[in-house]
């Protein structure tokens, strides 16, 4: 028995942890099963159970088609802005000292607790024409609610955190001592930028730009406020569902559905990987 006992305490695991183990397991993944993997499955059931050319015709529709290439675009743009302009923020934050910091490092959060309903209204009564920012860009021409540049505004609030949190971590565990080599061996700041930290950061920084695209492709609460719901015009793919919804037709409603859960898929499984790729080069 002490023997056991002694034995127990070198692995650092006991008889009991090892009896646990395949029912935590089994907990885990049960839930992840009940919660994750069964809706993924029913609606891939659902939405192929009518037939592939059906559904083909459904995904085909000008309609469908239209808001889910507006979709695409307009994540792309954010995609743009926001990784250049969350990295700045991420550098900003971690190699300068400023008044008023910690209460700016905390605001970086704010999306995540606002609910988008609120967010889309905020960017209304900013950027609606009975506002005066609004007025004053309507009188050059310049439309933001209603049009496609308020669905940006949009995406973009919503999904600032991502960037800034993946790259701050990377930025303030980095040795500067390669920066300050560089620069002493005659390197210019922008030399120094691109070549020292630039490969240090980027994965970090493709991992904010997936988790935010991922998460701009089913945006919904924001965009229904500042982009309306107008067919072929500003209607993205997550409202384009629910009007499909609401006309009673849930094969429009499940093809559309189906392609944003594949690329959602897509882009977390290349993550995953280019994650698994960074490991095994750091090893």
């Amino acid at each position: 028995m002490a023997v056991e006992t002694i034995q127990g305490k070198k692995t650092g695991r006991s008889s009991r942890g090892w009896n646990a183990d395949p029912m935590l397991r089994g907990i885990s993944l049960s839930y992840l099963g009940l919660f994750v993997a069964l809706p993924i499955a029913a609606l891939t059931v659902r939405a192929c159970g009518g037939g592939i050319a059906r559904l083909w015709v459904e995904l085909t529709r000008p309609e469908a088609l239209f808001s889910l290439q507006l979709t695409l675009a307009m994540a792309g743009a954010m995609i743009v802005v926001n990784v250049l302009m969350g990295t700045l923020t991420a550098w900003v934050l971690v190699r300068y000292r400023f008044p008023g910091q910690s209460v700016i490092n905390a605001l970086i959060d704010l999306p995540f607790a606002i609910p988008t309903v609120v967010t889309g209204l905020m960017l209304v009564m900013l950027y609606g024409p009975q506002s005066a920012v609004g007025s004053f860009l309507s009188s050059q021409g310049i439309e933001i609610i209603y049009a496609k540049p308020g669905i940006v505004l949009a995406l973009l609030f919503v999904t600032s955190p991502f960037v800034v949190r993946a790259v701050q971590p990377v930025l303030m565990e980095m040795d500067q001592d390669m920066e300050e080599a560089a620069a002493t061996l005659g390197a210019s700041q922008w030399t120094v930028f691109r070549k020292v930290i630039i490969p240090s950061i980027l994965p970090a920084v493709l991992t904010g730009a997936a988790l935010s695209f991922s998460r701009a492709l089913g945006e919904f609460g924001s965009v229904v406020m500042v982009a309306g719901n107008i067919p072929m015009r500003t209607q993205v793919a997550p409202v384009f569902i629910y009007g499909e919804v609401e006309s009673d037709n849930p094969l429009g409603a499940l093809g559309v559905s189906l392609v944003l859960l594949a690329g959602s898929l897509t882009i977390l499984v290349l993550l995953n990987l280019l994650q698994r790729m960074g490991r095994k080069r750091d090893d």
